[in-house]
């Protein structure tokens, strides 16, 4: 599940792993990780067998010119991981530094759009570059946010505006545990879900369809990754990837069909996966908010601390792939 950087998280989900393989031969190709696997990736100063000068210069050293270096370890692309539970995106953490890129900007900041129109944005001189893994943009009411909060490599992000970035990630899969979430958020300080009068959201990106990954909205309740709290995703497309925990419903709302995920953590985590993708559109919010409230699922006094969109990615196959997004916004009716 995406969310932003908790130095915790690997351990919970390794101590997870624990609790679920214990007593058992071992766990099945797609299960969750432990923290040390997850860490033999780019950046840990040893050149692995899934690796190579294109994919981890840092550990193999610069490919020979003209030398591509080829990608190793890349998946099928046939095989589905499986969503255990994201990190939570720390808007708090410090910016990163821009990367010198030309400071004139694309505005990209018109407001939000019917379901039917996708806005025709391009970020062609971004004003903010990272490839911090912690790196992060606050702007215009938003923070845009580099969350590779279980990879140390490899993965750029180009910002014109909260509503007009993209990504350059290069990943590989290691055992379905996902990598990174590069997003846009909105934090909000423990707002109770029955003070808004309204709660929707626009959205657009496009993807590469190589590798694993997940598009979703994360919206953290009653804290942001905190125990007894709840996270809520909603998946807007999906690429080989599959929720955590099981189907528990199906729904109608906004004139969509949603399956609808349960499982529980440390939190309780609930995810709306619609039956048809969508690359672009309006969701309501606060709609599902109440739906899940009268399932009894999380408090009526419950609040909202964090929404955010973008992309829980698991594996690009090893090599470079490009996730768009041209358009975000959030309506709280203020």
């Amino acid at each position: 599940m995406a969310r932003e950087i908790l130095g915790w998280t690997t351990s919970v989900v390794t101590l997870f792993t624990l609790l679920l393989c214990g007593g058992l031969a071992g766990c099945a190709a797609d299960e969750v990780t432990s923290s040390e696997e997850l860490r033999r990736h780019c950046g840990n100063g040893r050149c692995g067998t899934n690796e190579s000068c294109s994919t981890c210069p840092a550990d193999c050293g610069a490919c020979p010119s003209g030398d591509g270096g080829g990608s190793s370890g890349s998946d099928s692309g046939s095989s589905a991981s499986t969503d255990s539970g994201s990190s939570a995106s720390d808007s708090g953490s410090s910016a990163s530094t821009d990367s010198g890129s030309s400071a004139s900007t694309d505005s990209g900041s018109s407001g939000s759009t019917d379901s039917g129109s996708t806005p025709t944005r391009s970020c062609t001189s971004p004003v903010f570059v990272t490839s911090d893994t912690n790196g992060g943009w606050s702007t215009a009411g938003y923070y845009v946010h580099n969350n590779m909060w279980n990879s140390t490599c490899c993965e750029t992000l180009y910002a014109c505006a909260y509503n007009n970035w993209y990504v350059v990630s290069n990943q590989i899969n290691e055992a379905g545990a996902v990598k990174t979430y590069p997003n846009v958020h909105r934090d909000y300080a423990s707002r109770r879900i029955s003070s808004f009068s309204r709660l929707t959201s626009t959205f657009a990106m496009t993807s590469p369809h190589v590798g694993i990954y997940n598009v979703a909205y994360d919206l953290w309740i009653n804290g942001i990754a905190a125990r007894g709290g709840a996270e809520l995703m909603i998946w807007t497309e999906n690429f080989h990837q599959v929720p955590g925990g099981s189907i528990v419903a199906h729904v109608d709302l906004g004139g969509v069909r949603w399956d609808v995920w349960k499982g529980s953590w440390d939190w309780t985590y609930i995810a709306f996966v619609p039956a048809t993708p969508m690359t672009s559109g309006r969701l309501d919010l606060l709609e599902m908010l109440n739906w899940i409230i009268a399932q009894g699922w999380i408090r009526s006094d419950s609040t909202v601390d964090q929404v955010g969109y973008g992309v829980e990615i698991v594996s690009t196959e090893g090599r470079d792939e490009r996730f768009t997004l041209t358009d975000f916004s959030i309506d709280d009716g203020t």
